[in-house]
């Protein structure tokens, strides 16, 4: 059997899993203290004047918990969350059927919403503006336009590009809220959390260990400790400790940093073949075998963090840190 299938059941084990681990209030939420207490503010100001909330746009790199504050957002106001995705709506009438069966004070998620079309953001401004729909009924000389009232709703969108939304679609949105990479300290508490959701016991060493490797992301954090967990049943008793933890993470490739094999390769392919650069993104993207697209939204964020990677004009250069912490020789210019 191919191993690369995937039934259906797994698929959605995976997901009710993922689903138990999000925290379902925003006093459950760890992290993102700014964000949280404004919109805390927000949600409490709009419950007393009986209205909506106003939309709200998420941004940051993926894996620091947008989906996860949507599902709040209308946990806290205590309506229905509907849920779609930019790519998926590939037409107006696509995005006027999920309006329309919008109830009042419905949030309606919209992830990726940069990737929305631009014909289908045309439909969106009077929706967000004025909860209703202009729709054209006919063609030629005898079309006519009819305006559809729609119920108050409240869209967040989230996104990982903030830069490719159209000014009148960001200008929109009343609340915008960027979610920055998770402390250690709070990284720490998350393991906490989520072993105890997994039944799994973990010393307090030990989620520091993962918190350090966990590339200030709630989602990495995660998922190193279901693997971690695997290895602590397999390997040893059950439990996880700080050794047991560091020598797991050492045989799945995450450094101390949390860089993995990938990040090595990126960094290591500008070190040996450009001389640390400046090189070009689809250079280092046809390099190391990677999309450019993944190399900029899923790589480049940490590494420009903690100052391993420069951004020039001339093109991508490592820092003097990367040779510190692969131990090599800055070579002479």
């Amino acid at each position: 059997m191919d191993d690369r299938i995937v039934t259906g059941d797994a698929l959605h084990e995976e997901e009710m899993l993922e689903q138990s681990l999000r925290p379902q209030m925003l006093n459950q939420y760890i992290g993102q203290h700014k964000v949280k207490s404004h919109l805390d503010i927000f949600i409490k100001a709009a419950k007393l004047r009986s209205e909506t909330l106003d939309h709200v746009l998420l941004y940051g790199p993926p894996g620091l918990g947008k989906t996860t504050l949507a599902s709040i957002i209308a946990n806290e106001m205590g309506v229905q969350l509907r849920t779609t995705s930019g790519p998926a709506i590939e037409r107006p009438g696509d995005l006027a059927a999920i309006l329309t069966s919008l109830e009042p004070g419905d949030v309606l998620f919209i992830d990726e919403i940069h990737r929305l079309n631009r014909s289908v953001e045309e439909v969106l401004y009077p929706a967000m503006e004025d909860f209703c729909l202009d729709i054209v009924i006919g063609k030629g000389p005898s079309a006519r336009s009819v305006r559809l009232d729609l119920p108050p709703f409240t869209l967040v969108g989230a996104t990982t590009r903030a830069g490719l939304l159209s000014s009148p679609l960001r200008d929109r949105f009343g609340v915008l809220s960027r979610l920055e990479y998770y402390e250690e300290q709070d990284l720490a508490s998350i393991v906490e959390r989520t072993a105890h959701i997994l039944d799994v016991e973990i010393d307090k060493k030990a989620t520091f260990e993962l918190a350090r490797r966990a590339r200030g992301t709630p989602r990495i954090a995660n998922r190193l400790l279901r693997r971690v967990r695997d290895f602590a049943q397999v390997k040893g008793d059950g439990k996880i400790t700080e050794a047991l933890a560091s020598q797991s993470l050492e045989m799945l490739q995450v450094d101390r940093l949390g860089l993995d094999h990938i990040d090595h390769k990126l960094l290591r392919g500008i070190i040996e073949k450009f001389r640390g650069g400046p090189v070009g993104l689809d250079t280092i993207a046809a390099t190391i075998g990677e999309e450019s697209h993944t190399i900029e939204d899923v790589y480049e964020p940490y590494l420009l963090q903690i100052g391993f990677l420069q951004r020039t004009p001339r093109g991508r250069m490592v820092t003097h840190a990367v040779y510190e912490h692969f131990q090599m020789e800055v070579p002479k210019r």
